[in-house]
């Protein structure tokens, strides 16, 4: 009876879960940034995959070079309660300040892609930092706006933009995730 009680309990659980495909950013001390960000998503989930860490130029205004990867975030909390309890109060424990130029130089950005298999926002199918690293953790999602697949898309973004891997760091990411 006890083992019925803790398969229903576990069952509960995970029918009340959400998977967040997270989408994390970082040109101020993003060595630094990315792996304390990873630390801090776990006190309030799971995270289930990490992709590679990537980096490419700064868009839409001078400075440092972006380091950016993604994660499978599995949660209980709705989309927007995990915006304004989680990943809110991470950026600004890592030092993020919100100013009026959105390409600002940044400690951490932290963005919902996919939530529930449902895509948050267009605009995600445009950024190449957003993309690359989401279809090594997701390649079976496909583009809602061309149809093709995410692994298909990245491979034409790629083609467009300068971007490699950070071995090093992807490293310490994932090293981070077997500590889950």
């Amino acid at each position: 009876m006890q083992n019925q009680l803790v398969w229903k309990s576990n069952e509960t659980k995970m029918s009340d879960s959400h998977l967040a495909y997270l989408s994390l950013g970082s040109n101020i001390q993003p060595e630094v940034n990315l792996v304390r960000a990873v630390e801090l998503l776990k006190r309030n989930g799971l995270i289930e995959k990490i992709s590679n860490v990537w980096e490419s130029k700064s868009v839409g205004a001078d400075g440092p070079n972006y380091l950016n990867a993604c994660v499978a975030y599995r949660t209980l909390l709705a989309q927007s309660a995990l915006k304004e309890q989680v990943l809110l109060p991470i950026e600004k424990e890592l030092g993020r300040k919100r100013t009026e130029n959105k390409f600002a130089p940044r400690t951490m950005d932290i963005d919902i892609v996919i939530f529930d298999d449902h895509l948050v926002d267009d605009r995600y199918w445009q950024q190449p930092f957003v993309v690359i690293p989401l279809a090594e953790i997701h390649p079976d999602f496909e583009n809602p706006i061309t149809h093709e697949s995410i692994p298909a898309t990245a491979t034409r973004l790629r083609k467009e933009i300068w971007m490699e891997t950070r071995q090093g760091i992807s490293s310490q990411l994932r090293g981070n995730q077997s500590a889950v």
